[in-house]
C-alpha cells in the first residue's frame, strides 16, 4: 500500500512539472529545495559537516551555511528540472544546454567511426542531462550505469524517464557483463559516476587531501578497452540552463604500460576539484563522500568487474 501510494504521488509530480514551462519548474525547484534545507536535518548536517571539512580554513562559518542553503535550493531545482527536460525533445532543449570541448571526440578522418571513449562523471548540477549527448551526436552510442531503485514501479517510472534519452542503461549489479558485451573499438561513450564513495571495494584516493573509497571502474574499462579516459562535469549558467564541458584526457598509460589505478583516480579527482571550486554549490554535498577511507594499494587493471 506503501509503495503504491508513493507512486501515485510520484506520477502526479511528474505530469505536473513536465506540464509546466522550464523557468517556472526551475523556481519552484529552488522554493521546494530551501524548505527542504529546514525540514531535512540529516543531510543539511552532512552537507555543512562536508563544507566545512572542504571550505572551513577558507569561509567562516555563515559563509559555509549560506553556501548549504544555496546548495539545497539548486538540488531542488536539479531534481525538478530533471523531471522537465526527460520529457523535452533535442529541439526543446537545445536552447537551454551546450556541450563544450566535445569536439576531440570527433574522427581525426571525417567518414571514420570515432573511437570510443570512457568519461567519468560527477553529480554535478542537472547530471542526468550526461546521456543526452548521444542525441546531439548519433555517431556514438552513450552507455551508462545505474543502481535499481528498491521499489520496483518507482524504479520502472524512473527508467521511462531516463530511457528517453536514447541512452542504453545498465544496472551496476546485476547487468555487468551485459555492459562488458556492449564495449567495442569505436562508437561508444561510457560514462560512468565516479564522485561517490565506492565502500570496502574502493581506492583509497586522496580527494581534497583527505583518502576516500573511490570506484576504479572508470580507469579499468579505459585501460582494458584501451579506450581514452576524460572527465565532463555539467554546470549550471543559469536557472533552467546548463553547460556541460569535457575535460582534458587523462593519461591512462606510461612508456606503453598502464598507469597505476590510484594515478589515474588522483588525476581525475584533480579536475573534479576544480570543477567544485569553480561553482561549490554545483556538487552534491549531501553525500557522505569521505565516510569510507577506501583500501590501499591497486586491483588488475584487466577486471572492469568493480562498478559501484
Amino acid at each position: 500500500m506503501g509503495e503504491w501510494l508513493l507512486y501515485a504521488v510520484a506520477r502526479v509530480v511528474v505530469t505536473l512539472l513536465q506540464a509546466l514551462p522550464l523557468p517556472v519548474v526551475a523556481r519552484l525547484g529552488r522554493m521546494g529545495g530551501a524548505c527542504a534545507y529546514w525540514l531535512d536535518g540529516r543531510h543539511r548536517r552532512v552537507a555543512l559537516r562536508n563544507l566545512t571539512l572542504v571550505f572551513g580554513g577558507e569561509h567562516p562559518s555563515e559563509e559555509i551555511r549560506a553556501l548549504a542553503r544555496e546548495h539545497f535550493r539548486r538540488l531542488g531545482e536539479n531534481y525538478c528540472c530533471a523531471v522537465k527536460t526527460a520529457a523535452m525533445s533535442p529541439e526543446e532543449l537545445r536552447p537551454h544546454l551546450q556541450f563544450v570541448g566535445t569536439e576531440v571526440l570527433r574522427p581525426a578522418v571525417p567518414g571514420q567511426p570515432p573511437a570510443s571513449r570512457v568519461i567519468a562523471l560527477g553529480h554535478f548540477g542537472n547530471f542526468e542531462l550526461y546521456a543526452r549527448f548521444g542525441q546531439y551526436a548519433p555517431e556514438f552510442e552513450c552507455l551508462t550505469t545505474y543502481r535499481a531503485l528498491k521499489q520496483p514501479r518507482l524504479n520502472r517510472l524512473l527508467m521511462s524517464l531516463r530511457e528517453r534519452s536514447g541512452c542504453r542503461f545498465f544496472e551496476r549489479r546485476t547487468e555487468a557483463a551485459a555492459l562488458r558485451a556492449a564495449m567495442r573499438p569505436t562508437g561508444v561513450l561510457l560514462g560512468l559516476l565516479a564522485d561517490q564513495r565506492a565502500g570496502a571495494r574502493g581506492l583509497a584516493v586522496p580527494f581534497f587531501g583527505r583518502p576516500c573509497s573511490t570506484s576504479p571502474a572508470p580507469a579499468l574499462f579505459a585501460l582494458r578497452y584501451r579506450c581514452p579516459l576524460h572527465v565532463a562535469v555539467c554546470y549550471r549558467i543559469a536557472p533552467g540552463r546548463w553547460t556541460i564541458e569535457l575535460g582534458p584526457e587523462i593519461p591512462t598509460r606510461q612508456g606503453g604500460r598502464p598507469r597505476p589505478l590510484t594515478e589515474i583516480l588522483r588525476d581525475m579527482h584533480v579536475q573534479f576539484e576544480a570543477a567544485i571550486r569553480r561553482d561549490p554549490a554545483n556538487w552534491f554535498w549531501v553525500h557522505d563522500r569521505w565516510k569510507h577511507p577506501g583500501r590501499p594499494g591497486s586491483v588488475r587493471a584487466r577486471s572492469p568487474a568493480a562498478l559501484s
